[in-house]
């Protein structure tokens, strides 16, 4: 153990200098809820860094995003855009759906390989496999492969000899048919080092050895990244004396839940390892981005284990040229929000739903209503599985301001329209307007209502709901927004059109608590527009315009701020 440690000694200190002459490295890497990501250097496309990140129930799913400088990112395309890729799509669970997602390229052709969890599913659900040739183009996408994965979590490597293997949780191997699906007899690989949850396994060549990383200790605070190698590729693997590779467990630092890694290098040759953590520090209960992207340097000498360097908001990194020439189809990851619905546009890429949306609920500028996003109210978008009306798009700055512009001439009583904070369908915070009474026999008028369903991380019970009557004088639209001016609540305002400062009503201000943890703890907070008769019979559209969401802040660490 003595010479291990000055091996790993010895190794670090020549790694730090070098890197420390580099250049700064920020991190979250892709802020917001980006879990479980796998990215891959492809040279034959322009030099460009992809990465595929977990989407669980959100549609589109399975987003590719696709970097020049691993710093300016963009989402290239939707691996799981279309409903009829995966027409089962109907679990009740809030941590169902798409999990973690595989990204390889091989000859021309990048791989997207994941697995659907669907709870009580008998039998389980396959495995999904999905091609392309061109990572830019959602129709490109192919409809899925299906297979039988004994687990969760898939890898895919290819031997030298041109045999794919696909490798799940619990570090089970089995060559694979990349054309029908069919698996080869299964072998289990590695137990790991003891820790629960052995899962997220990768394999590499390198140098005659083949190496396996896995996760293990589950994706909270003992969140660990594991190797082992052999020489060959159905072991035996020896772990490495040096484990974890990679972790922050038991520190006091701001990322924690530090796993879920892949390994990949850039043009030169330098080694980098992607992962999710949360921004929550030990404590591990405000964190409503969710599981995040962040990628750290690493040596990863001829022969030998790599050496990870600790993930941190502010590190020092392998220079890379710097570059915003990087194709996609939305805007650079950071680009504020300004979406008007202009007539003939479309929906914005970056937008989400909450599964399979019913598509005639979203009109861009429907006949007598231009520069609007029609919304058809859903009965309820708090329980069961059917389509529900709310579009959405992620938090991904610890300060920020999201408004939306909605008119909205409910005629039915209970009858609402609104923006959100959504974590999971139970639990969300809501700003809406809606129609109530104040009696049992009171004619119902506008009121905004601020409520909350769930309480997440809370530890108390929600506050109760806030409500405001609408003067009869305010003229629609009304302009709804949500603030985050510290990184432990939400403010949500209303202001009606042509409103100045001071006609604006502050409604309240929540924790964001609500949205960490409880029933999400797999994903992030989504900001968005709802319509809902909340389970009575209305049917009155609302009308969203000007869309905005600005960035203000990213907290990269303890009481650490940067633009």
């Amino acid at each position: 153990m003595f010479a291990l440690f000055l091996y790993l000694l010895g190794t670090l200190a020549a790694a730090l200098p070098a890197a420390a002459a580099n250049k700064t490295h920020l991190n979250p890497t892709i802020p917001g809820w980006h879990s479980d990501p796998s990215c891959i250097f492809v040279p034959e496309w322009d030099d460009t860094f992809f990465c595929a990140t977990s989407t669980f129930l959100v549609t589109p799913g399975m987003p590719i995003h696709a970097s020049k400088d691993l710093v300016h990112w963009r989402l290239a395309s939707h691996a799981l855009n279309r409903q009829n890729q995966w027409p089962h799509y109907n679990t009740t669970g809030q941590n169902d759906g798409i999990f973690a997602v595989t990204l390889r390229f091989r000859e021309g052709v990048f791989y997207a390989i994941t697995f659907f969890v669907s709870d009580g599913s008998n039998p389980l659900p396959p495995g999904l496999l999905f091609k392309t040739t061109n990572p830019f183009d959602d129709a490109a996408w192919s409809d899925p492969v299906l297979f039988q994965s004994p687990s969760i979590d898939p890898d895919l490597f290819w031997d030298d000899d041109g045999v794919p293997y696909m490798t799940a949780a619990q570090s089970i191997i089995s060559m694979i048919d990349l054309e029908t699906g069919a698996l080869g007899p299964a072998t289990q690989l590695w137990n790991g080092t003891g820790e629960t949850y052995p899962e997220g396994p990768h394999i590499y060549k390198k140098d005659g050895w083949y190496y396996l990383l896995i996760a293990e200790g589950g994706t909270e605070l003992n969140h660990t990244v594991t190797m082992a190698r052999s020489r060959s590729i159905t072991g035996t693997y020896i772990g490495f004396e040096g484990n974890p590779i990679l972790t922050n467990k038991h520190t006091g630092e701001y990322f924690q839940t530090v796993g879920h890694a892949d390994i990949f290098h850039d043009a030169a040759g330098n080694w980098w390892v992607s992962a999710l953590a949360t921004r929550s520090g030990p404590e591990w209960i405000n964190y409503p981005m969710g599981r995040e992207m962040v990628i750290t340097p690493a040596t990863w000498a001829e022969g030998e284990f790599p050496i990870v360097s600790p993930v941190r908001g502010n590190e020092s990194a392998w220079a890379l040229p710097e570059s915003t020439n990087v194709r996609g189809t939305g805007p650079i990851y950071g680009t504020p929000d300004v979406f008007d619905f202009s007539p003939g546009s479309a929906i914005p890429s970056n937008f989400l739903f909450w599964r399979w949306p019913d598509v005639d609920s979203f009109t861009v500028s429907p006949p007598g209503h231009p520069n609007t996003l029609r919304i058809q109210p859903c009965p309820d978008i708090s329980s069961g599985d059917d389509p529900i009306s709310l579009i959405m798009r992620l938090q991904t700055d610890t300060l920020f301001e999201f408004s939306i512009d909605v008119a909205f001439a409910a005629t039915t009583l209970n009858e609402e329209a609104g923006a959100t904070v959504f974590l999971t369908q139970v639990q969300h915070l809501d700003l809406g307007i809606v129609l109530l009474s104040d009696s049992a026999t009171g004619p119902a008028t506008p009121h905004l209502r601020l409520r909350t369903a769930g309480g997440g991380n809370l530890g108390a019970p929600p506050p109760p709901p806030m409500i405001y009557s609408i003067p009869s004088s305010w003229a629609e639209p009304i302009t709804l927004t949500i603030r985050a001016n510290n990184d432990t609540h939400y403010t949500f305002s209303a202001t009606p059109q042509g409103g100045a400062a001071h006609d604006t009503v502050v409604l309240g201000a929540l924790p964001a608590t609500i949205v960490s943890g409880g029933a999400g703890p797999f994903t992030g907070a989504l900001l968005g527009a709802y319509a809902t008769g909340n389970n009575g019979n209305g049917t009155t559209p609302a009308y969203i315009s000007r869309w905005r969401y600005t960035g203000i802040a990213q907290q990269i660490d303890n009481n650490t701020f940067v633009p």
